[in-house]
């Protein structure tokens, strides 16, 4: 490999910018991060296909550590009629071709949040915990120092070279993770207008749910699947579920979805949502809930029904495909964070499961000749799988030894395969006796050895999968930042040249 043609190649690149509706500022190109993950992705380029991609799907499991994927395949597993134990299950994406380790710290924290790792993903460029699509320059929580100092996104990229794209979550869609795709934030919980203190009003920040919504046509989202309806609507409005919104500043924003774009519709519910003929809307908002969706444990419970990952992820699909030029989607598993943060495996195991098969339906609905799929967390739990259980010993249950025995603690009490390093589950004092728990009940809460109130991300690496045109660049260990060079090289959005 000749070390100074790849350094003119890298030299150049950076100093590229293409003409294009979407111009990378120089806040984003002058990182240093950004700098050195493009020059990842150019070496990485030198050995393998120039193939670029048509269609983009990247699939985002909130808080889907290594160890949430292995108790989540046995899990899997262990629900198949024919398994030897469920150990040697693989969930969809885990025998895609290409994988790597991901790197996942804040510029600010070692152990991070998904504010900043899904804004290094979205924009190539690392920040500060807490803040959307803004470089760290920037203070959290102060919109003057944030002014200047936004991000272009990978959808803004995609629209402007005139592809659809979609931002699928079962969060609220204004949350951390789904909102760094579209929005340009200094402080992550600025989610609705009454959020906004004083200071931001007065410096013209605006909340994250107007930015989904007010945009011009041809930098609109083509899909926005999720929660958050409350966020979305004003104090004078009740949903479906005759409950009322909390916008003060009275806006109605579904009602603006569908004046702003053409052959567009808003749905809250299920029979809203499969009632959607694809092939008429161009633009579908769907608000399932006031707040987070469901659990996938929980969907069937919903007042007013909920669609599925899975099925939120076809219909995306369904839509998006239509367009000759291409897409890009994004789908976030969102509850598989919150179901660690209440030291609660079996909810945030069966998410995972849930985004396994979304990912499934997306590989039967498209091609791996002009599509790549990618499959990643944005951090990882204090989440383990310890012991020494026996081959097939149920994942949410008691460890039993090889020979069947139970398996106990030096207090003589047994204790599960899965457990917390902190969190709700904690037990200050004499340790319970789960001896008759069933540990398996979805409501069970994992013991932990440090008592808080909420369990904590961890800072160990992630995994990424990846199959399809660009693929081969997902190897070895790589910052967080590369994800967006490599999706940016792949479908050929501009802004830099590899």
């Amino acid at each position: 490999m000749n070390i100074k043609r790849i350094a003119a190649a890298i030299s150049c690149s950076l100093m590229t910018v293409v003409a294009h509706a979407a111009v990378l500022p120089a806040t984003q190109t002058d990182s240093q991060w950004f700098k050195d993950s493009a020059a990842n992705v150019v070496a990485k380029a030198q050995v393998d296909t120039k193939k670029t991609a048509k269609n983009v799907i990247l699939f985002v499991g909130d808080g889907m550590s290594i160890s949430t994927l292995t108790a989540a395949r046995i899990l899997q597993g262990q629900d198949k009629a024919d398994n030897q134990g469920g150990e040697e299950n693989f969930l969809s994406f885990e025998q895609f071709p290409h994988t790597a380790l991901v790197k996942t710290y804040n510029t600010n924290q070692q152990t991070p949040d998904s504010a900043g790792t899904m804004t290094a993903m979205a924009t190539g460029v690392k920040t500060k915990a807490g803040i959307i699509s803004i470089s760290d320059t920037s203070l959290r929580g102060n919109c003057l120092s944030s002014k200047g100092n936004e991000l272009v996104s990978l959808v803004d990229l995609a629209n402007a070279k005139g592809l659809s794209t979609g931002i699928v979550t079962t969060a609220r869609l204004t949350h951390a993770t789904p909102a760094a795709t579209y929005a340009k934030t200094p402080e992550r919980d600025w989610e609705g207008d009454f959020n906004l203190p004083a200071e931001a009003v007065a410096n013209g920040c605006t909340d994250i749910a107007s930015q989904l919504v007010m945009r011009d046509e041809a930098n609109s989202l083509t899909v926005a699947l999720g929660g958050g309806r409350s966020y979305f609507l004003p104090t004078t409005v009740k949903d479906g579920e005759n409950k009322a919104g909390k916008r003060k500043d009275g806006k109605d924003l579904t009602k603006a979805w569908v004046d702003n774009f053409s052959k567009s519709a808003y749905v809250w519910d299920k029979k809203g949502f499969d009632a959607i003929d694809a092939a008429n809307t161009d633009h579908l908002l769907g608000l399932f809930n006031p707040s987070h969706m469901e659990y996938e444990a929980d969907r069937a419970d919903d007042v007013g029904g909920e669609p599925s990952l899975t099925e939120m992820t076809a219909k995306s699909l369904d839509i998006l495909k239509k367009n000759d030029k291409g897409y890009l989607l994004i789908v976030e598993s969102g509850r598989i964070d919150h179901g660690h943060h209440a030291g609660n495996a079996s909810r945030a195991l069966t998410d995972a499961v849930e985004l396994s098969n979304a990912v499934k339906a997306a590989m039967d609905a498209t091609s791996s000749d002009d599509t790549l799929i990618m499959v990643t967390a944005d951090h990882s739990h204090v989440f383990t799988i310890a012991g020494y259980p026996k081959r097939g010993n149920p994942i949410l249950g008691l460890v039993h030894n090889v020979d069947g025995t139970l398996a106990t603690a030096n207090d003589n009490k047994p204790y599960t395969t899965l457990a917390y390093t902190n969190g709700p589950g904690a037990v200050v004092g004499v340790r319970d006796d789960l001896t008759s728990v069933d540990t398996q009940d979805k409501d069970f809460m994992q013991q932990a050895l440090i008592p808080m109130e909420s369990e904590t991300h961890a800072g160990e690496d992630i995994s990424l999968h990846a199959r399809g045109p660009g693929s081969n660049l997902v190897q070895g260990v790589i910052e967080q930042n590369v994800i967006f060079h490599i999706i940016n090289q792949a479908q050929q959005l501009g802004g830099t040249k590899y």
